[in-house]
């Protein structure tokens, strides 16, 4: 029999607490956390920014500077496969985002990528009809991509428009060359409906460019099944690549021989090493290419991939969306209204509070929680509470305490911990 003398809000959070380790007991990805180097001390819920770092990085990047270059030196071009690292580690991305070898090639930066994906997106367009002038974007869009964004409607002589995504099967139209767009926004983690945005896009002719860093190695993409044109992303996020790790490109495969990259280089060229002065495409996925790959950050995320081995993505899924309900209901029931059944998430009374802003519907949700802090201005020290607490997130101007779940190597009881210590900073500072 229960003790009715017992505090109803300790007795719950006994309960998620045992919950927490009954879940991750039970958890098919638990074992790849070990494959991470994480503090015991601390919560990081931070992957949506940066991801941990895969054990086995640290080896391979001493070997590539030892032995690759320090003792093959320019001779690892070939016998290190130097080379071919940009193709061999998109094949490895592919997978993960839906598409079928020979679509994905890793390079450069995520703003570059999208500089080259959404011009190459409108030349395209414009060859089938040059009367296609207009550019829509995100109008949440994270800052570089409509920075971007404007400067490829300015070197294409497009007019550029920012709207809503909901906006866009109703903006897009005759006039329209290209629609970029996020997968994920990076504020509040709203999932945008990648497959019925697509079909929109391609309804009025237009061609559809999406920026997958919010959900590339977080959730399943399908970026070949739902007619993807162009996408890009990082891999430092949700793919564990490392500070400055390149991003991806991925060019649809039936538009890769019209792709008229802004950016030609001679790493793109069809004879690089013939020096000639004239511009020849490379054939396939290799024409997102520009310059000299990055070979350190290249190789350190060739080895973070390979944690992926046998993961299925549906099951990454499955146990992000576990996590964040669980987070939500962990963060309701510390928070300092839970003993008098307050349904608020986290409130504190008269003074700060703190309400989820990410949808709560699965099919509309990321893998990361955004909760609005009331007043707005108390989010940083709240962030920063809670990082001399042991918990790791991030905030976003204005108001917006961010939490990524990153399941292979997030656990349950890391979630209890985090809504915890977050019920006790928000209820310390009212």
């Amino acid at each position: 029999m229960s003790d009715p003398t017992a505090d109803p809000a300790a007795v719950l959070a006994d309960g998620l607490a045992e919950e927490a380790l009954s879940r991750d007991a039970a958890d098919p990805l638990a074992q790849l956390r070990e494959h991470f180097v994480l503090d015991p001390a601390t919560v990081y819920l931070d992957g949506n920014s940066l991801g941990a770092l895969p054990k086995a990085v640290e080896g391979r990047l001493a070997d590539v500077v030892s032995r690759e270059w320090g003792r093959l030196q320019i001779r690892s071009w070939e016998e290190s496969g130097w080379w071919t690292m940009p193709e061999r580690v998109g094949a490895l991305v592919a997978p993960l985002i839906g598409a079928a070898p020979g679509q994905v090639v890793v390079s450069d930066s995520t703003s570059v990528n999208v500089l080259k994906a959404v011009v190459g997106a409108v030349r395209i367009a414009r060859q089938d009809d040059p009367v296609r002038d207009e550019l829509l974007v995100d109008a949440a869009t994270f800052p570089t991509d409509g920075y971007i964004a404007g400067s490829a409607a300015r070197l294409t002589g497009c007019t550029l428009r920012a709207l809503a995504p909901e906006d866009v099967p109703a903006a897009v139209g005759p006039r329209t060359a290209a629609v970029l767009l996020n997968h994920v926004d990076y504020r509040t983690g709203a999932l945008h409906d990648l497959p019925a945005l697509t079909a929109a896009v391609h309804a009025a002719g237009a061609l559809a460019v999406w920026d997958l860093c919010h959900s590339a190695g977080a959730l399943p993409v399908g970026v070949d099944a739902h007619g993807v044109d162009f996408a890009v992303g990082c891999t430092y996020k949700f793919l564990n690549g490392g500070p400055g790790a390149p991003a991806f490109l991925y060019v649809r495969d039936g538009l890769q021989e019209r792709f008229d990259s802004p950016l030609p280089g001679w790493n793109s060229h069809a004879d690089p090493f013939a020096m000639a002065p004239d511009y020849e495409p490379a054939n396939g996925a290799v024409r997102g290419r520009v310059g000299t790959p990055d070979i350190l950050s290249m190789a350190a995320l060739e080895t973070a991939l390979g944690v992926w081995e046998g993961v299925r993505i549906e099951d990454v899924r499955a146990k992000s969306l576990a996590l964040t309900d669980f987070f939500l209901r962990c963060v309701a029931a510390h928070g300092p209204d839970a003993s008098a059944g307050g349904s608020a998430v986290g409130s504190a009374g008269g003074g700060l509070s703190v309400r989820s802003v990410t949808p709560a519907e699965h099919a509309r949700r990321g893998s990361q929680i955004s909760l609005l802090c009331d007043p707005a201005e108390r989010a940083e020290p709240v962030m920063r509470e809670l990082g001399a607490r042991g918990v790791v997130g991030d905030f976003r101007r204005p108001g917006v305490l961010r939490f990524g779940f990153t399941p292979l190597y997030t656990s349950f009881q890391d979630v209890e911990r985090a809504a915890r210590v977050l019920g006790q900073v928000t209820g310390g500072m009212r």
